[in-house]
């Protein structure tokens, strides 16, 4: 390193410690030329993760937009901040672990979903409605099911397993309704 006093490239390590916030090493030096001191600094170098929009273009990774997201799914379901804040972390977690800088929006869409799935089932089909883009209702319903399946596949310890639904004998020629209630349909009585 140069001497920022008189330009000489040989110096020697004085001191060396880790700097107050821990991100760095401080390194006091001693030029051999003309004896003065001075500090340098050593920090990794940290490569910025990037989002890779369907379009191309490329934006830095925001953590305070990926907590709005969360955010805007949740509203007004009874998630608190703290698990917000946990599903966030775990996905920056996940794409820092990466290899590469780079995400597609896909991905990080998906790592989302998948973060919002195991937090409240509404917010997940809100995120999914709109990540998606759904054209048609058979894509909704779609992800409705897959909200359904991952909610009865994790059954809370406290309670008790949901009833089975009735499934009464139709008569032939007789379509079973789309919503079927709980309650059998009334008798219809001939008139003379």
């Amino acid at each position: 390193m140069r001497c920022p006093f008189c330009a000489h490239a040989e110096d020697k390590v004085v001191d060396s410690r880790e700097s107050k916030e821990g991100d760095a090493i401080r390194r006091r030096r001693e030029c051999l030329a003309c004896g003065r001191r001075f500090t340098s600094y050593e920090r990794v170098e940290e490569s910025p993760l990037l989002v890779v929009k369907k379009d191309g273009r490329r934006e830095a990774f925001d953590r305070n937009k990926l907590l709005r997201g969360l955010g805007i799914a949740c509203q007004k379901r009874p998630v608190s901040l703290e698990k917000l804040e946990e599903a966030a972390s775990d996905v920056q977690a996940r794409l820092l672990e990466r290899p590469d800088r780079e995400i597609p929006s896909r991905e990080l869409g998906e790592l989302v979903m998948d973060a919002l799935k195991h937090l409240d089932s509404v917010a997940y089909v809100r995120f999914a409605s709109v990540y998606r883009d759904f054209k048609d209702l058979p894509d909704f319903v779609r992800a409705l099911e897959e909200a359904l399946m991952h909610r009865e596949s994790k059954p809370s310890p406290d309670s008790p397993p949901p009833p089975k639904p009735r499934q009464a004998a139709m008569p032939e020629g007789q379509e079973r309704p789309l919503f079927p209630s709980d309650d059998p349909p009334p008798r219809r009585t001939k008139s003379k």
